[in-house]
């Protein structure tokens, strides 16, 4: 088969943006060659395979722009091949080529996406402008589609206090960049929302977003679960299966609750973290990966390093951009948009319309302390809509849901008396009356004011307060 005609290189060669990687699949060495350093002198990096095979390990271990794809090759059809890809989700711009291929082949790879059908014996300046004008209506439709991602991806951070303001910067900030992100903040602060926010309006927003929460997998499967197996690996093991990892190419891959990952795949997610590289349980081969990394804990890390049970080089890995986020008490201002914002959604998901909030209903919801924050907040609305007996949410409903619970007193200001002087008293007030519903148990207070143990001890030792000693700690 003759090699492609070839001219001067092609002048759009900045225009399509330089090293934009390109995978040409084809049986004849000579095309294969020719291919190459045409494409090469363009600015683009070149893969070549001379099958399916081989296509299949480099489609496994790299992403790419564009695939040029043979129709007839000696171990199997190149239309299958693209099915494959679009079966495993892999929207990479295809352009076919063939010597000898039917109508309904030619169909066939349009319905399954591919951008154009080359005609052997190849002009070079055809395919290269074929090339050009794909790679460049799929840059517009990212751009346009990155635009309405932009435009929304805030649409669950609501608030409009200071602290959600200054949350959706960093936000905004952390996203454009490739480093990770370490999201921090109490249980219900909304952790994997802005994960989902920083993976929406990041460049990556077109790949995958995985999610692993490690503390909801078994000590002995996370290693799995993150890097894949291959088939007979363990027990239960009957095939190969990809990982978080795998599944992340291209995109993010979220680690909720990172602070109770096992020290020992602690060291391994470093490693990856630090080499880009992979092996799946079971196997021997190393797969380079291309993941951007968002963590989220509820836990102090830093005492958790000092404590040893984390690994002070892995929470620098990390914590390349952390973003801490408020507890609900800290942006009471934002309660009553909230409150409105999760009426709407039940009331839809429930089938009351005419629901709605009496005028004093707001602010006996803006009067409690959530220690489950925006998550208690949203499943407290969802009960009041459920349960109401009427359209109209009183005072008097949010108290009862509440189970009677105090609100937080007022009258704490007093002219003269330093800021921090106020806070103290009010925190110790809180603790004392918190501890004594407990009869003194540090551990049930912890849990019940959503904070640490080792952050309560701290903070009672601070002010002076004793716990009981009969704590079950």
């Amino acid at each position: 088969m003759a090699p492609p005609h070839t001219s001067a290189p092609h002048a759009s060669a900045e225009r399509t943006g330089p090293r934009a990687r390109v995978l040409v699949v084809d049986d004849e060495p000579s095309i294969l060659a020719t291919l190459k350093k045409a494409l090469s002198l363009e600015g683009y990096t070149v893969d070549v395979a001379g099958g399916l095979a081989i296509a299949r390990e480099r489609l496994a271990k790299q992403s790419y722009d564009a695939v040029l794809l043979d129709v007839a090759l000696p171990d199997g059809h190149g239309v299958d091949l693209l099915e494959e890809m679009r079966q495993d989700g892999n929207e990479v711009v295809a352009v076919m080529m063939s010597g000898h291929a039917s109508i309904d082949v030619a169909v066939r790879a349009t319905r399954l996406g591919a951008l154009d059908f080359l005609e052997k014996p190849l002009s070079t300046d055809r395919l290269l402008l074929v090339l050009e004008n794909a790679l460049r209506l799929t840059r517009a439709e990212r751009e346009a589609e990155q635009l309405r991602a932009e435009a929304g991806y805030f649409d669950e951070l609501l608030g409009s206090s200071v602290v959600m303001r200054q949350l959706r910067e960093r936000v905004t900030r952390a996203a454009r960049t490739p480093a990770s992100v370490l999201i921090t903040g109490e249980r219900g602060t909304g952790k994997e929302l802005v994960a989902r926010a920083i993976h929406r309006a990041s460049p990556r927003a077109r790949g995958p977003l995985e999610k692993l929460n490690c503390a909801a997998v078994p000590a002995n499967l996370i290693e799995s679960e993150l890097f894949g197996h291959e088939a007979g690996a363990f027990t239960g093991a009957t095939k190969q299966r990809r990982g978080k990892f795998e599944r992340a190419s291209g995109g993010t891959l979220f680690l909720d609750e990172v602070g109770d990952m096992p020290l020992d795949m602690q060291a391994k997610l470093l490693r990856v973290l630090q080499e880009g590289e992979i092996e799946r349980v079971g196997g021997n081969e190393t797969l380079r990966i291309d993941v951007r990394v968002v963590a989220a804990t509820n836990k102090d890390l830093i005492e958790a390093c000092a404590e040893g049970t984390f690994r002070p080089d892995l929470y620098d890995r990390l914590n390349v951009i952390p973003v801490e986020l408020p507890p609900l008490r800290a942006r009471r201002d934002d309660i009553a948009e909230l409150a409105e914002h999760f009426l709407a959604q039940a009331a839809r998901r429930n089938d009351r319309p005419g629901v709605r909030f009496d005028a004093d209903a707001l602010p006996a919801l803006a009067a409690h302390s959530f220690p489950g924050n925006v998550r208690e907040l949203k499943n407290l609305v969802e009960r009041l809509v459920i349960l109401g007996p009427d359209d109209l949410i009183r005072a008097t409903d949010v108290n009862q849901a509440l189970g009677g619970s105090t609100p937080i007193p007022r009258g704490l200001y007093r002219p003269g008396v330093p800021f921090r002087v106020l806070v103290e008293e009010a925190e110790r007030r809180i603790l004392e009356e918190a501890l004594a519903a407990h009869g003194g148990q540090m551990s049930a207070t912890a849990r019940d004011l959503g904070l640490e143990r080792s952050h309560l001890y701290k903070k009672a030792k601070a002010l002076g307060l004793r716990r009981s000693a009969e704590d079950d700690d």
